[in-house]
């Protein structure tokens, strides 16, 4: 083999090589969880708001939920958490309040909040379905984990929607 077809030989192989990794990276699925913006860019509230999710990120990794995304954003709102839980599907709701005065952070999830929770995980439903469960909808529910001072308060099945 002469030095020329050697090396058109090596070329060949090589883009073979990076057409299957391509095809490889198009098959698995991205996940649904954005970047996360700049922390110089935060307020203070908005990091405080990112070190809960965190911490109850951990929390429900710890008692065995699989996190299938954060951070889910539409027109009709934002799901803190999705997780996966022994065949349910858990939409979770992260609240942070300093104090247990006016109910603590469970109690600010009022109706209006719980409407648009309901509206945002019927948004995604359908791509959480496709993406993770083959296309069939799972049973699902909503869960709200307080980071209250005392600790982590994780409070499932909510509500109803």
């Amino acid at each position: 083999m002469t030095n020329d077809a050697l090396a058109y030989a090596l070329a060949r192989l090589a883009q073979q090589k990076a057409v299957r990794a391509r095809r490889r990276k198009a098959k698995t699925p991205k996940p649904l969880t954005p970047p996360l913006p700049e922390l110089a860019a935060s307020s203070s509230a908005q990091k405080t708001g990112r070190a809960s999710e965190e911490r109850a990120s951990r929390y429900l990794e710890d008692r065995g939920l699989t996190i299938l995304g954060r951070n889910l954003r539409s027109k009709a709102g934002e799901i803190d958490l999705v997780a996966f839980d022994n065949g349910i599907l858990a939409f979770i709701e992260v609240r942070h309040r300093n104090s247990r005065r006016y109910g603590g952070a469970a109690a600010s999830v009022n109706r209006a909040k719980q409407a648009r929770l309901i509206r945002t995980a019927q948004y995604f439903l359908p791509r959480l379905a496709q993406r993770y469960f083959r296309g069939s909808i799972p049973a699902c529910r909503f869960d709200v984990v307080s980071d209250e001072p005392e600790g982590l308060i994780w409070i499932k099945d909510a509500f109803q929607s």
